[in-house]
This record gives C-alpha cells, structure tokens and sequence, in this order.
C-alpha cells in the first residue's frame, strides 16, 4: 500500500506542477491560484521527505 500511496503522492505532485506551469504562462496569471498550488505542493513534498526517512 505505501507503493501505491507514494506513486499517488508523486501523481499529485506532477500535476500540481503542470498546474502551476500553465497559471504562469496565461496572460493575467493569477497569483494567488499559484500561491496555493505553490504550498498544496509543498505539503506533498514535505510528505514524500517524510516517508522517504521513514524507510
């Protein structure tokens, strides 16, 4: 299950990523929407770090 749960983690990452990437290429990005895609990736990352220790 931790697998599955690091691949989904990883998944939500990427595509908060790309997210974030295409608000800051629009003409009139908003930043605001960046910024919380900003820290919503962070907590993930800061997750992943904490599961990598783990093991």
């Amino acid at each position: 299950m931790e697998l599955s749960h690091i691949s989904a983690l990883e998944s939500k990452h990427a595509g908060l990523e790309r997210r974030i990437a295409e608000e800051s290429t629009r003409p009139l990005p908003n930043d605001a929407v960046i910024k919380e895609l900003k820290r919503r990736k962070l907590r993930i990352k800061e997750e992943l770090s904490l599961i990598q220790q783990v093991h």
